[in-house]
């Protein structure tokens, strides 16, 4: 018998503020600005990994421009 592992494709907002070190009210307000990037999903939002990946990378790089 072969057991299939499947990986997680999506985070809940929850789960991406514990990611982050962030509380839940400010991910909440990320994702309804477009910071982080997300989709909805019946009632609620469902957030890629690699979105998540792409606004650390935005937001480091915005941080070392301000500090060159």
């Amino acid at each position: 018998m072969t057991t299939t592992v499947i990986a997680r494709k999506w985070h809940t907002t929850a789960e991406v503020a514990e990611m982050l070190g962030f509380g839940l009210s400010k991910t909440k307000m990320l994702v309804l600005t477009g910071e982080i990037r997300s989709v909805k999903v019946g009632r609620n939002r469902r957030i890629l990994p690699t979105w998540v990946d792409e606004y650390v990378q935005r937001v480091t790089s915005e941080a070392e421009g301000i500090a060159a």
